[in-house]
C-alpha cells in the first residue's frame, strides 16, 4: 500500500526530506508538509499514515500510534527554533499571562513543565494564532519554527530565552520536540510499508549528512539567513533517535505525567527496534 504521510513544513526537517526534494532518491509514499499541531490531527484523524509528529501528541496517544526508531528532531543542548520571548526572566512569570504558538504542542507542553516543575510558577496560558505579533507588544511569547528563528533576530538578546538549554541546564539530557510514528492499525496491516519508508528517511538523512552545502543551499532558497546560519543550526540539531535522545523523551513524558498533562506513561520504547537496521 501507498502511505500518506506528513513532514514538518518548516526549515529544520530539511536534512531528513532534502534528498527527495533533490529528486536524489525516491520516497515510497505521499508527502503533505504542515505544521506539526496540524500533522498532529492529521495523523490522529486517520488523514495521514504515518509523519513526524510532536513528541508530546505521541506521550498523549501512545495506545493509537507505533513509535518509529531511527530518527527524530529534538537537540542536544540549544534548539534555536523553540524559544520563549520575555522582557523579564522565566522565573518571574508566576501569575503572568503567557501567550503559546498553536503550532507546537511539544513546544507548549515543554514551557509548562519548565516554568511549573522547574520554578514552581502557575502561568496563564493563552493560545496565539499570531506569536510574533504578541511579541513585538513585549508579552511573554512562545515561538516555534522558523517564527523563533526570525525572533531571535530581531530581539534583544537577554529577551530571548532557549527552550532546549533551559531544559538541559536543569536535567542534563537531550530534547525532543517531535517523532516518527505510524496509525497502530497501518502499521499492523502493513508493517513492511512502514518499514520502506523509514528505511528511505534514514537514507536521505544519510544523504544530507554527507551534502550539507545543497541542505543549506535549500534552506537558504526558501528563508534567506546570514551567512553560517545554517550550518551552525543544524549542527545544534539532532535527527538520531538514539539512547540519549530516547532518555530525554522519557524523562519528559515523566515531567507531563507530573503536571497532569497524560493521563499515564507510555510503555517502554521496546517496540521501536522492528524497522532497526
Amino acid at each position: 500500500m501507498t502511505l500518506r504521510c506528513g513532514r514538518i513544513k518548516y526549515t529544520n526537517d530539511l536534512p531528513i526530506y532534502a534528498a527527495f526534494d533533490a529528486g536524489v532518491i525516491e520516497y515510497p509514499g505521499t508527502l503533505h508538509a504542515d505544521v506539526p499541531a496540524r500533522l498532529n490531527a492529521m495523523v490522529l484523524g486517520d488523514e495521514l499514515d504515518l509523519s513526524p509528529i510532536s513528541a508530546f501528541a505521541w506521550a498523549e496517544n501512545w495506545e493509537q500510534l507505533v513509535l518509529l526508531p531511527d530518527l527524530c528532531i529534538g537537540a542536544r543542548d540549544e534548539v534555536v527554533s523553540v524559544v520563549l520571548i520575555s522582557a523579564v526572566p522565566p522565573q518571574q512569570l508566576d501569575g503572568v499571562p503567557v501567550y503559546v504558538s498553536e503550532e507546537s504542542a511539544s513546544g507548549r507542553y515543554l514551557l509548562r513543565v519548565i516554568l511549573e516543575r522547574r520554578y514552581g510558577l502557575r502561568p496563564r496560558y493563552f493560545p496565539e494564532p499570531e506569536p510574533l505579533q504578541r511579541a513585538r507588544f513585549g508579552e511573554p511569547t512562545l515561538l516555534i519554527g522558523d517564527s523563533a528563528i526570525d525572533a531571535i533576530e530581531r530581539f534583544p538578546a537577554e529577551h530571548v530565552y532557549d527552550l532546549g538549554k533551559l531544559w538541559h541546564e536543569w536535567t542534563g539530557l537531550q530534547t525532543v520536540f517531535a517523532v516518527w510514528a505510524a496509525r497502530r492499525d497501518v502499521y499492523q496491516r502493513d508493517p513492511a510499508a512502514v518499514a520502506a519508508c523509514m528505511h528511505a528517511l534514514t537514507d536521505s538523512y544519510t544523504w544530507s549528512r554527507a551534502h550539507q552545502r545543497d541542505v543549506v543551499a535549500r534552506a537558504q532558497a526558501i528563508i534567506a539567513r546570514p551567512a553560517g546560519f545554517y550550518e551552525n543550526y543544524y549542527g545544534k540539531l539532532n535527527f538520531s533517535f538514539h539512547v540519549a535522545a530516547q532518555n530525554g523523551l522519557a524523562s519528559f513524558c515523566r515531567e507531563l505525567l507530573e503536571i497532569g498533562a497524560i493521563p499515564t506513561l507510555p510503555e517502554t520504547f521496546a517496540e521501536a527496534a522492528y524497522v532497526s537496521r
